[in-house]
């Protein structure tokens, strides 16, 4: 039995699981014009390389199972967007937006970053990153300088995931952070769906219409909190219980906008709900470590580290990040519309 399992799909990964490599293949030409990215280190691959932050992972074994080796994808191969960007029938994956040319706007562009949360101090910890605010204002630069039209703007998919680094690497950092002392959990989430309303409030003025909004995981199950909040042994249930309270409170904004807004679709993510399932006869056997080699007190990889011989049987890549496998399952399942309410991405594409 697997423990502790989170973003992960619960209920719907095992009738997902067997017919993902198949799924992934079954692709129609592009969907849509163009796929815009925006979050964090789950979404990043490559915007944290030449920042000054430790957020960065463009060193093995990062990347040991990807073609072009390290790029700063924090997972041993594909992440979500990736899986995601070939179901939608693009060519190749979307790109960073640190280094790509103006045209690539027309096409699409990946603003995400490591550490970047929904408040500006988040992170601040981990050194430079790129926050939402940021991200959208880059995202404002790059159509602006490419020219590209409203009327295409309005038909691309664009992707969010955002806010556990909020989480993570503010509310529930040691010590006690300003935004631990001010607010409750209750009110901490209702000051991050403010702030993310305007900011997608912003993208809508910009021409998104067709959003998926992911929620965030049992990020209180994961080895690092396990390990910092859970006294080593079990999940840390403070942590998820404030997650719950940010979710619930996300999923009803997605539903305001879609009631507000007759020309728009937006869908929630659900990486939360479920219960932990036996993936053993998935081969998936390994939920409560890591398969690469994580020092003691850190989050990520050690340079050059060993890693797990056999990658596909584990959830969690480093501390906090999951597998390509894991990532795969989760990307077709978001496309399918198994965790999404109330498109799926298919739909946001068609």
């Amino acid at each position: 039995m697997v423990e502790g399992v989170p973003k992960i799909l619960w209920t719907v990964v095992a009738t997902v699981f067997a017919t993902t490599a198949a799924a992934t293949l079954v692709v129609h030409g592009q969907e849509t014009p163009c796929y815009f990215v925006f979050g964090d280190s789950v979404f990043d691959n490559g915007n944290n390389n030449a920042l000054n932050t430790i957020a960065k992972v463009n060193y093995l074994p990062y990347g040991i199972d990807y073609p072009e080796g390290p790029t700063g994808r924090f997972s041993n191969g594909r992440i979500i967007p990736d899986v995601i960007a070939e179901l939608a029938g693009f060519n190749d994956t979307i790109p960073p937006f640190a280094g790509a040319p103006p045209a690539q706007a027309k096409i699409g562009l990946n603003y995400a970053s490591g550490g970047g949360g929904i408040r500006e101090e988040t992170s601040q910890n981990l050194g430079e990153r790129i926050s939402l605010r940021k991200q959208i204002n880059n995202h404002q630069s790059a159509i602006i300088n490419a020219v590209v039209p409203p009327s295409q703007l309005r038909r691309c998919l664009y992707t969010i995931s955002i806010g556990s680094n909020d989480y993570l690497n503010n509310y529930f950092l040691q010590p006690p952070t300003p935004a631990r002392l001010q607010y409750t959990p209750k009110e901490f989430a209702e000051s991050l769906i403010r702030l993310y309303n305007i900011y997608l409030k912003q993208l809508y003025l910009l021409g998104a219409r067709n959003v998926a909004l992911f929620g965030i995981g049992k990020i209180g199950c994961t080895p690092r909190i396990i390990a910092s909040l859970g006294g080593g042994v079990g999940c840390a249930e403070e942590v998820n219980q404030a997650v719950v309270l940010f979710n619930n409170k996300l999923q009803a904004l997605v539903e305001d906008f879609n009631d507000r807004f007759s020309s728009v679709k937006f869908t929630y993510v659900d990486l939360f709900s479920g219960n932990a399932e036996d993936f053993a006869a998935l081969g998936i056997t390994v939920g409560d470590r890591s398969c690469c080699t994580v020092n003691p007190g850190e989050e990520l990889c050690a340079q050059n580290g060993p890693v797990c011989p056999d990658r596909t049987k584990y959830i969690f890549w480093d501390n906090v990040h999951t597998t390509e496998t894991i990532n795969t399952v989760i990307a077709t399942s978001v496309y399918n519309g198994d965790i999404t309410s109330p498109f799926s991405v298919a739909e946001l594409v068609d």
